[in-house]
């Protein structure tokens, strides 16, 4: 009952048919398209003028405020965390040492 039932290994009931071979083909040549004339640009060049290395000074300087401000707040939002544990800490000493002291 317990022992395993092995299948056999049916033979093949379809016809079986040899592989195909491929023949190679020879490719021919075509006609070669004209080369461009001349490249176009690949991006129109960019002028900075006063006024735009002004503007580009003013945004990275707004970026970098920012966010110098997100990273200084993360700072500042651990260290209030870290303080107020060792606060917690502190507390439940003293009430695990003054509970021991009545004993």
């Amino acid at each position: 009952m317990f022992q395993p039932k092995i299948p056999t290994m049916p033979q093949p009931s379809g016809l079986v048919t040899p592989p195909v071979v491929v023949q190679p083909t020879t490719i021919t040549p075509g006609t070669p398209a004209p080369a461009p004339a001349a490249p176009a640009p690949a991006r129109p060049v960019v002028q900075l003028t006063p006024g735009t290395a002004v503007a580009l000074v003013g945004a990275g300087t707004a970026v970098v405020l920012v966010v110098s401000t997100v990273l200084v707040s993360l700072l500042l939002a651990v260290a209030v965390t870290s303080a107020s544990v060792a606060v917690c800490a502190v507390v439940l000493r003293s009430l695990i040492a003054s509970d021991a002291k009545r004993r």
